[in-house]
Formats: C-alpha cells, sequence, structure tokens
C-alpha cells in the first residue's frame, strides 16, 4: 500500500510540475518585455547614470554621467550638445571598457580620472524645453529668462552637489554647437567652473562660420538646418532626387526655391535665416567674440582651431582674439579637418603628418592643462600662450602670441602684388597691363571641389576633406584667375592671417569675390609622387560684393568702375617651402557651396529669380596705382 501512495504522490508532483511548464509556456502577460530591466553592468569599467536636472524655469534636462569605476573625488567634464547625450556616451559599442562608450578624446580624459557628463540641451532628443538654434542670451533676441548661460550654471550648481565622486571642480569641453556651449558656459559662469575648452566653436555664423562666410550664403549646410530643426530627435533626413548637389543646386535655382520645394519654409529657423541676409543687429547680437569681450576672462581656456576646418574656421581664432589679453586665453591650431582634435589625426587627404597630431595634442597640451585647473594637488602646469603646428614642415611650436604678424603687429604683413603674365611679385608693380579679365556665368559656375558634389553629411561623402583638394580643376578654367610666383629658393613662413586686397570691377550690379592662397608643389615630387604639381589651399575665402562697404547695409556695385575690396582670409601657420611656388587664385563663383550671385543687384539673393542671374565682366587690375594683392604674414624664424 505504501508504494501506491508514494506513486500517488509522485504523481501529483508530476501533474503539478507539467501545470507550472504549461504555465511558464503560456502567452505572456503584458508581454515579452518587462516593466523594469536592471542590466548586470558589474564587470564593467564604468558606471553610466541619467538624470534629469532641473533648469531655473522648472524644464529638465536630460543628463548622462559617466563615472569612471573606482574614482574618488574626481574632476567632472561637461558636454552640453544637441547631437543627444546618449549616442554621445555611447558612441562605440557600449561595451565594458571606457573606449567601448566614448571617442578617442573623451575616453582618454575618462582614463585620466574625470567624470564624463553629456546633456541634451533644452528642447533636443530627451530634454524638455524649447530648441532655438544657438539660443541667443536672454536680451533683445531672447525674452524669456533662460539661454546656454544659465543653463550651464544650473547644471554645473547640481552636479557639484549631486555627484558624489567629483571633486566639486568642473570643466567644459565640446566641438562645433558644443564648442559654442561651451563658450556659453563663460558668459557668468558659475563658481565651480574651473577650465573650458572650446574646440572648433561657432562663433560668429555670418562672418566666417556655419551659416554665412562674409555674406555669401553656405548653402551646402541646408541639409544640416533640415535635419536638426524639423523634428526634436533630428531623425528627419534630409533627401534628394540627385546625388550631385550642383545638379540639385542648378535645378532649383535660388536658395529659396530650393528650400520651399522641401518644406523649409515650415521652419522658424530658416525663415530667420532667409529674411536677415545682411550682418543686421539679429546676426550681430549673437556674436560670440563680441559678447566675450565684454568682460574679463576669468576661467581658464583652451581655445582649439583647425587649419582647414571646413565648417567653423572662423570662430576659435576670432574667440581668442577677443580675450587675449587676459592670462587664462590659451590658443592652440592643428592641421587638422572639423573635430579632428579628438581622434587619430596623423593624416588629411594627401597630407601626412608622420605621427598622431590630436594624440600629441591631447596628451601633450590639453589633459596637462586641465589637470592643473581641476584636479587635487595636480602639479602646477604654464600653458603656452600659443600652440601651433607648422603645415610644411610639419611640427609644432609654442609663441607668446597670435597672430606673428598683422597690421598692427610687431612684424607687418608683407604685400604679395598679382602681376602681368600670371605672376606673382613682392615687388610693388611701376608699369605693364592694366588688368586681368574674365566671363563670370552664373549658369556654368565654378565648383568648390570635382564634380560630383557629395552631400557634406551622404554616407559617402568626403566632406571632411575639401580644403585640402588639389585645386588644379579650377585653375584650369578660363573663369579663374590664376597667379604664381617663381619658384621659392628660400623658405616662405606665414603665421597669422593673410588678407586679399583686389582692384576689381564688374560689368554688374553685384558680384563675389573668392580668392585662394595655394602652395604649389614641385612638379616632381620623388618623396610622393603623386603630389607632384599638387595644388594645396592654405588659406581661402569669399566676399559678396554687395557688402565691400558695410555688411548690415548692402548697395549696388556700380558697373565697370575699379572698387577696392579687403578679404581677410582664413588663419594658417604654414612654411612654403624651397622648391615650391606660391599662388593665388580669384574667381566669382563656389558653388554648390555657397549660393550663386545672381550679378544683378535684387534686395534679397535668397529669392533671386532666373532673370536675374546674367553674365558678367570681371576685371582684376594689378597696374601702379590700382595694384591688387595678398598681405602675407610672413616671419622669420
Amino acid at each position: 500500500m505504501r508504494g501506491i501512495y508514494w506513486f500517488a504522490a509522485m504523481s501529483a508532483v508530476a501533474l503539478v510540475s507539467s501545470a507550472a511548464a504549461a504555465q511558464d509556456m503560456s502567452f505572456p502577460k503584458g508581454g515579452d518585455i518587462p516593466t523594469k530591466f536592471s542590466p548586470v553592468r558589474d564587470s564593467f569599467a564604468y558606471v553610466k547614470r541619467e538624470v534629469e536636472i532641473p533648469m531655473r524655469d522648472r524644464v529638465t534636462l536630460h543628463t548622462v554621467i559617466l563615472v569612471p569605476r573606482g574614482a574618488t573625488r574626481a574632476p567632472m567634464m561637461l558636454d552640453r550638445t544637441p547631437y543627444s547625450a546618449d549616442k554621445l556616451m555611447t558612441d562605440r559599442s557600449g561595451g565594458p571598457q571606457i573606449e567601448d562608450a566614448l571617442f578617442p578624446s573623451y575616453a582618454e580624459l575618462a582614463h585620466g580620472g574625470y567624470i564624463m557628463v553629456a546633456q541634451d540641451v533644452r528642447g533636443k532628443y530627451k530634454s524638455k524645453g524649447d530648441y532655438v538654434m544657438n539660443r541667443p542670451l536672454v536680451g533683445p533676441l531672447n525674452t524669456t529668462k533662460v539661454d546656454h548661460s544659465t543653463d550651464a550654471y544650473d547644471t554645473i550648481e547640481w552636479l557639484v552637489k549631486h555627484v558624489p565622486e567629483s571633486n566639486g571642480r568642473v570643466g567644459t569641453i565640446g566641438t562645433s554647437y558644443d564648442g559654442f556651449t561651451t563658450l556659453m558656459s563663460l558668459v557668468n559662469p558659475h563658481p565651480a567652473l574651473k577650465a573650458a575648452v572650446p574646440i572648433n566653436p561657432m562663433v560668429d555664423v555670418w562672418k566666417g562660420d556655419d551659416w554665412f562666410h562674409n555674406g555669401a550664403f553656405r548653402q551646402e549646410m541646408m541639409s544640416y538646418v533640415y535635419s536638426q530643426t524639423a523634428k526634436t530627435d533630428s531623425s528627419e533626413e534630409w533627401y534628394s532626387n540627385r546625388y550631385d548637389d550642383y545638379a540639385t543646386f542648378m535645378h532649383y535655382g535660388s536658395a529659396g526655391a530650393l528650400a520651399t520645394a522641401m518644406g523649409m519654409d515650415q521652419l522658424p529657423f530658416w525663415r530667420r535665416v532667409s529674411q536677415h541676409p545682411a550682418y543686421d543687429a539679429f546676426w550681430q547680437g549673437q556674436a560670440v567674440d563680441v559678447i566675450l569681450a565684454r568682460a574679463p576672462l576669468t576661467v581658464p581656456t583652451l581655445f582649439v582651431d583647425a587649419q582647414w576646418d571646413q565648417e567653423d574656421i572662423y570662430g576659435a581664432p576670432a574667440a581668442y582674439a577677443a580675450v587675449k589679453s587676459s592670462p587664462n586665453a590659451h590658443f592652440v591650431m592643428g592641421p587638422w579637418y572639423h573635430g579632428e582634435a579628438n581622434s587619430e589625426a596623423s593624416s588629411l587627404g594627401v597630407l601626412d603628418y608622420g605621427n598622431d597630431t590630436g594624440k600629441a595634442f591631447r596628451s601633450t597640451v590639453m589633459i596637462p592643462f586641465l589637470d592643473a585647473h581641476l584636479k587635487d594637488g595636480a602639479p602646477a602646469v604654464v600653458t603656452p600662450a600659443v600652440t601651433v603646428y607648422e603645415t610644411g614642415t610639419n611640427s609644432w611650436h609654442n609663441y607668446a602670441e597670435w597672430p606673428r604678424a598683422c597690421d598692427g603687429c610687431a612684424t607687418p604683413l608683407k604685400p604679395l602684388y598679382l602681376a602681368g603674365n600670371a605672376s606673382l611679385s613682392f615687388s610693388q608693380p611701376i608699369a605693364g597691363t592694366a588688368y586681368d579679365e574674365y566671363v563670370s556665368d552664373p549658369a556654368k559656375p565654378v565648383t568648390y571641389r570635382n564634380r560630383p558634389n557629395a552631400a557634406p553629411y551622404a554616407k559617402d561623402s568626403t566632406w571632411s576633406k575639401w580644403l585640402v583638394d588639389d585645386q588644379r580643376f579650377a585653375s584650369a578654367r578660363p573663369d579663374v584667375l590664376t597667379y604664381t610666383s617663381d619658384v621659392l629658393t628660400a623658405p616662405v613662413h606665414i603665421a597669422g592671417q593673410p588678407v586679399a586686397h583686389l582692384v576689381a570691377s564688374t560689368s554688374g550690379s553685384d558680384s563675389d569675390w573668392v580668392v585662394k592662397l595655394i602652395d604649389v608643389y614641385p612638379d616632381q615630387y620623388p618623396q610622393k609622387p603623386e603630389m607632384g604639381g599638387y595644388e594645396l589651399a592654405v588659406s581661402m575665402d569669399v566676399l559678396r560684393g554687395r557688402y565691400r562697404d558695410d555688411p548690415a547695409h548692402p548697395t549696388p556695385i556700380p558697373a565697370n568702375q575699379p572698387i577696392a575690396y579687403k578679404l581677410a582670409l582664413p588663419n594658417a601657420n604654414h612654411v612654403f617651402l624651397p622648391g615650391h611656388r606660391i599662388m593665388v587664385q580669384v574667381q566669382s563663383s563656389w558653388f554648390p557651396l555657397y549660393d550663386r550671385n545672381p550679378q544683378t543687384y535684387v534686395p534679397n539673393i535668397f529669392f533671386a529669380k532666373p532673370a536675374d542671374y546674367v553674365k558678367a565682366t570681371q576685371r582684376v587690375f594689378h597696374a601702379a596705382g590700382q595694384a591688387s594683392y595678398v598681405a602675407l604674414p610672413i616671419v622669420g624664424d
């Protein structure tokens, strides 16, 4: 009998187990995703937290904090971004090592004991509130009570009170737009803010950063405006039914017509851009260099520039110039494209530096600078006022000031004259032909690089490298004037900002003038044969002629009259080596990077009509009394 009872009991257990198993296999109530899941990260080299930090107006900003495991009394580095804090803190695979989460420069900081903090700016991704492109400071252009300065202050206030692993010291850092927010943290800074590193920051978007250069509209940035402002999470992607942006922009004619076709008239920021083509109070009131100059710089700041920055080449030198009288101001310029200071940087296009210039900058300049100001008991470090890479010789140098030559400097600029027979000379012309001329045809604009011109952020784009493209494609065109020096027998070192002085006329009533300063390699270059005759752009920019006298108040250009134009080119620290030649190119379009000037004066080029675009005969003068030249910041070493 006991066997029967035992068998019955075991059968009951089996039935219960089978019922439980059946229940486990049944359709799950609420689905297969739990209400809350806590991943196990005990083996990770870092601890990541997500918090919502309240601002003074009670809007919360999404913030991600990455703490190296075991950190104590650690300084914090804050990056305020419109590009997703979550993505910034999981830039790689999101795996267990710090390098799995952070891109190189931030991984190096975390390995060095820094707590890394990223925050979505208000209105983007997971942060609440309204997003305003480059939100101006509270004042005439911002009638609210908050801006990036106040948001940085409130964020730092919260961090020093709520991150127990920190030592109460904070640095701000960021590139491009994040460089702009870094600069904004310097306006009425929080007492805990002890250092800042703005890298390639947006500073004046009319004079020479993202939206315009000296009044010429950078229409290739339309795709950025579209994706950045159409949706909070930037998920609305720019599209085109053409691979070549040249074809796209030519098809629509004006930038305004393309914008309408793309539905951009719905975007408030686009409407503001297209309604303010001149350097009026709207743009002047946002110039960050002017804002910084209003008060002494109290926070040690490392302004980082890139000599071939394809997006914000104006910003860092301008911001540094505004505050360089302060001992807290330091300037760095490397041989980089936009943001390359953050990553491996041993080359750019055809240029090979022989070592990782990005890592060299970070390990010998940036990290020692931050350590000295943010870490407990760190050894005192004297950061040079100026640290610049010298292209041509490929070497780093420290200087007491920048620029090393300029109008008003101890070393003045030296004119290099455009002369007859397509030549350049350091001697002022005394005779010869009066001018060279070409026909600028808006129907066949000069491209900024060889076609096809892929959109800047297309998957196969080489946008980051276009500033070091071989310029022979342009010098071969009949609508580009090219002037070349004799072969150099001694090095020519420029260290500062070249300034083009053109005396020119147009048969139209408006015109663009593009000037390029170029290093021409020897015809035969055994070190790298494919570089034989290479035309390397060292510094180049554009001026919209209607703004020649007053950027805020455009006026027509008197037809067929020689007019003096002045165009400051981007900063460069470059040596033209013996055996090379110096070249200057002049043209009147730079398409599709910049919108075409119709060469007929119209109130607003954004909305020019097809009939407004006309051919114009352009003349560049170089006779005595009407000499055109490029003033070079030549220094003797």
